[in-house]
């Protein structure tokens, strides 16, 4: 691609952020963006976790590749820092991530990996549990030859990513924060997640959701028919 440029600083958020963002989930940070904002901060469904039960959180280092090509993306990781998340986005063939690669990221200290296209190697990434979050899968050789961008804006799986936004990922997703409002929905994430440990304490002590979540009185103000009987065809 004509124009092709990689960018060698990123303007982090910053490392209590991150290290505060471990600490919350996706869900909590979408409900704290809310709305609209909550919806677009999210990569699409189709973006899932390889491994089961990891959370990762860190700074935003970009890639964007040409089809079938991951020159880019090795670029990215050479430049890469420890706790950073390297977005990659190349969702035309080639795979963009494998054991080797994974093995560098691990011994660097990466905190992640988010590919909007192919990884393989997936037997030898999940011994090594890999952090790596996917669209695809599948074995793919790449070329390393082709033009691209890094830490430049991207979008990956359907989410904005600016070099530096706060990237969270577990088993629910990958949620983008922009830098500037990073520590703001860390902070009502938290809180969120607080109520929520008060709403454990009063079902521990008797309480229902039912009646906790106001369920009772949207149910009695839709005058639902109950029938005292099972059904029968």
């Amino acid at each position: 691609m004509p124009g092709s440029k990689v960018y060698l600083q990123v303007e982090r958020v910053d490392a209590t952020t991150c290290e505060l963002a471990r600490t919350v989930s996706v869900a909590d940070l979408h409900e704290a963006l809310g709305g609209a904002a909550g919806k677009m901060a999210m990569m699409s469904p189709t973006m899932r976790p390889l491994i089961g039960g990891l959370r990762v959180a860190g700074p935003a280092v970009t890639a964007y590749c040409s089809p079938g090509d991951n020159l880019m993306m090795h670029r990215a990781l050479f430049l890469a820092n420890k706790g950073d998340v390297l977005v990659v986005q190349a969702p035309h063939g080639g795979a963009q991530w494998g054991d080797v690669a994974a093995f560098y990221a691990k011994g660097k200290g990466l905190a992640g990996i988010v590919v909007d296209g192919y990884i393989r190697d997936t037997n030898e990434l999940v011994e090594m549990r890999s952090p790596v979050w996917s669209t695809l899968i599948g074995p793919n050789s790449p070329q390393k030859a082709g033009h691209g961008l890094v830490n430049a804006p991207i979008v990956c799986a359907g989410a904005r990513v600016e070099p530096g936004d706060l990237v969270v990922a577990d088993g629910d997703g990958v949620i983008v924060i922009p830098r500037a409002q990073a520590r703001e929905m860390v902070d009502r994430a938290r809180a969120r997640m607080e109520r929520e440990e008060s709403a454990r304490r009063e079902i521990s002590a008797g309480g229902h959701p039912w009646f906790m979540h106001g369920c009772e009185e949207n149910y009695r103000k839709l005058q639902i028919e109950e029938i005292d009987g099972p059904w029968r065809p």
